[in-house]
């Protein structure tokens, strides 16, 4: 870069190129001078030549001074024109700046207005979430409430059960009553298993016996007795046994109790003529039923033996549903007598039916026909009187003769 009366010009600039390359020439010319004039004493020839090549210099300096001073025009015109570029590039910038800050204004005048509805927003959701958070709070604790209130009435529950267990226990402590909750126990089961005319309830037997129950089965197998046992004092002895030895002596003990009521079932309800030859024991517990059939299965064969079966509650209620599907049975043989008379005016009533059937087909078929008579009856009543109405009365002719109408039996 130079700088030529307050002006700046680049080195690649062609302006400069030219003035430096004429600059060149200018030098290159007074080398050529200085060594003529030192020829110039050599010869007049060469001195009249160099004056005449001086002149061409003079006009060459001339010509190159024009061209310098056009040149200096032109640099200025340059230097003009590139300053009203740079003006017009800086208004350009300025009002590209001014335009480009009034968008960052508009553009943050936005965000600011999309910032405030958000944050609008965001408190409205917050107070939406609040408010449902302080309803479920709401709701929550009035189901809480609720089901304290549901907790305080199974605790009151729990303390009458606790009252009913006592009770229980005071029941079962007592033999007499231990016998009548095993009768009350046997009584419902049976009551749900059997219709009301299938069994009896204490029945008195020709031997003066009083079992719990008697199921009325057709012969064979002929009435069963059922009859409620509950050896509790022995099972609870087995189960509060420690050493083996304690368990062997209440295990036997307890055999020897059920062995006691089987034998006595075996004795009092087996009567040939007028029961089954076999009777069911009665365990009104489950587990005394498990224990015994667990650890005691003699005892189980033994009453085999004697034609006395043990049930518990479970299995009562099965061989009670066998039992009802056995009188089932014997009821509708009984009845096969009355079901084939029921059958045959089943099917005299169904041929009657047949007979009312047909008769009422040909009344249908004869209304149909009455019925297409008179609606050719009326098709050509319409046609005459639009003749009539048209005054066609060549074209009537003769009458037709009438449809007749079938008689319909009565």
């Amino acid at each position: 870069m130079i700088e030529i009366a307050g002006q700046t010009y680049a080195f690649d600039d062609p302006a400069v190129l030219a003035t430096l390359a004429a600059c060149a020439v200018v030098l290159l010319v007074l080398g050529l001078l200085i060594a003529a004039v030192r020829r110039a004493g050599r010869t007049a020839e060469a001195a009249t030549d160099m004056m005449r090549q001086v002149g061409r210099l003079n006009q060459d300096v001339q010509a190159l001074g024009q061209g310098q001073h056009t040149l200096a025009g032109s640099l200025q015109a340059v230097g003009e024109t590139q300053a009203a570029s740079q003006l017009r590039v800086v208004q350009t910038m300025e009002e590209r700046l001014a335009a480009v800050q009034a968008q960052m204004n508009d553009q943050l005048h936005a965000n600011a207005m999309k910032q405030a509805r958000a944050l609008s927003d965001m408190q409205e959701r917050m107070k939406e979430v609040l408010h449902g958070s302080s309803t479920k709070t709401a709701e929550s604790l009035t189901q809480l409430q609720e089901r304290l209130a549901v907790i305080d009435k199974a605790q009151g529950n729990i303390e009458k059960l606790s009252g009913d267990v006592l009770s229980l226990q005071d029941i079962l402590s007592n033999k007499q009553t231990r016998g009548a909750f095993g009768e009350i126990q046997l009584n419902d089961i049976v009551s749900k298993a059997l219709p009301a005319d299938a069994y009896a309830l204490q029945p008195t037997l020709s031997n003066g016996s009083r079992p719990d129950c008697l199921i009325h089965l057709p012969n064979p197998p002929g009435p069963i007795v059922i009859d409620a046992k509950f050896p509790l004092e022995d099972y609870e002895r087995l189960v509060a046994a420690e050493g083996k030895e304690d368990q062997a002596r209440a295990l036997k003990v307890f055999a020897q109790a059920v062995r006691v009521h089987i034998k006595a079932i075996s004795e009092k309800y087996l009567i040939d003529g007028e029961t089954a030859d076999g009777a069911l024991m009665f365990l009104p517990s489950e587990a005394v039923y498990a224990e015994l059939h667990a650890r005691l299965p003699e005892i189980v064969r033994e009453g085999f033996a004697a034609r006395v079966w043990i049930v518990s509650p479970t299995t009562c209620m099965a061989t009670l549903n066998t039992m009802r599907a056995i009188l089932k049975d014997a009821r509708m043989r009984e009845q096969a007598g009355a079901i084939r008379k029921a059958l045959r005016q089943l099917h005299r009533d169904v041929e009657i039916i047949g007979e009312k059937a047909g008769k009422l087909e040909t009344h249908l078929r004869q209304a149909g026909e009455d019925a297409s008579g008179i609606a050719t009856a009326a098709s050509r009543a319409g046609k005459r009187a639009d003749r009539l109405d048209s005054f066609e009365f060549e074209e009537l002719g003769e009458d037709p003769q009438p449809v007749p109408l079938a008689s319909v039996p009565r």
